[in-house]
C-alpha cells in the first residue's frame, strides 16, 4: 500500500486516478465484482475514502472508467487478431467464421473486461452522477464506431448496420454467457454431483461463438 500526499497539480491528481484505477484492476484478478468494496479499495490504494471519492463519484464510477479502458485496450487487440487472421481473399463464410473466432478468442483472454460489461447495466450504471453516465455513453458511442470499422474492413459485405448489430449482440452476449458460464459454487456442486443437469452447463467461449456464428449467418447477404 502507498500512501499518498495531497495532490497540488492536474498531473499529481491524473497520478492518483490511475492508481486508483490500477488498484482496482489489481483487485479485479483476485475476486469478483460484487466483492469490491470502496473501503477495500482505499485502504489499498493509500487514501482515505473521502479522497477517493474526490477523483471518483463512487465505486461504480472507478469501474466504468475502467470499463472504457478495457474496451479501448479490447479494440486495439481485436483489430491485430483481425489482421493477423482474416485472409481477405478467403470467402465470405470463411472471413465471418475468422471474425467470430477472432472476437471469441480476445474476449475470452480479457476475463476482467467480461465481467465488467456482465456487472454494466445491473450495477455499474448505478450510483452514479448524471455526468459520469453521460461521458460514459458518450465514450461508448465512439467505442462502438471504431468497432464498427475493425469488422467492416475485413467483412465489409455486413455493412454499416449489419455490423452495428454485431458489435452490440456482442457486448449483450458477453456479458450475459459470461455471468451463466461463472455460476456459484453451489451450482458447480449441482451440476458436478447431478449428472443429469449438466447439460445446463454454460462454456463461455463455445456458447459465445455458436451465438456470433448464428447472427453473423442472419445478417450476411446470401
Amino acid at each position: 500500500m502507498t500512501t499518498f500526499q495531497r495532490a497540488r497539480s492536474e498531473e499529481q491528481r491524473a497520478v492518483r486516478r490511475q492508481a486508483i484505477l490500477t488498484t482496482a484492476a489489481a483487485m479485479l484478478a483476485e475476486m469478483p465484482v460484487a466483492q469490491l468494496s470502496l473501503n477495500e479499495l482505499s485502504r489499498r490504494v493509500g487514501l482515505a475514502k473521502s479522497n477517493v471519492l474526490n477523483y471518483f463519484d463512487s465505486r461504480e464510477a472507478v469501474l466504468l472508467e475502467l470499463l472504457d479502458a478495457e474496451t479501448h485496450a479490447w479494440m486495439d487487440q481485436l483489430d491485430a487478431e483481425l489482421t493477423a487472421t482474416v485472409d481477405p481473399a478467403a470467402a465470405i463464410d470463411d472471413r465471418a467464421a475468422a471474425l467470430a473466432d477472432a472476437i471469441v478468442t480476445t474476449l475470452e483472454s480479457r476475463p476482467m473486461l467480461c465481467a465488467l460489461t456482465a456487472a454494466q447495466a445491473a450495477v455499474l450504471e448505478h450510483n452514479i452522477s448524471v455526468e459520469v453516465a453521460a461521458e460514459f455513453k458518450r465514450g461508448s458511442i465512439a467505442n462502438y464506431a471504431v468497432m464498427i470499422r475493425h469488422v467492416l474492413a475485413h467483412l465489409p459485405e455486413l455493412g454499416e448496420d449489419g455490423a452495428s448489430r454485431l458489435i452490440a449482440a456482442t457486448v449483450m452476449l458477453t456479458g450475459v454467457i459470461w455471468t451463466h458460464s461463472h455460476p456459484s459454487a453451489a451450482i458447480i456442486a449441482v451440476y458436478q454431483t447431478h449428472p443429469e443437469v449438466a447439460a445446463f452447463r454454460i462454456t463461455f467461449a463455445p456458447a459465445l461463438r455458436d451465438a456470433l456464428q448464428t447472427i453473423l449467418t442472419g445478417v450476411l447477404p446470401r
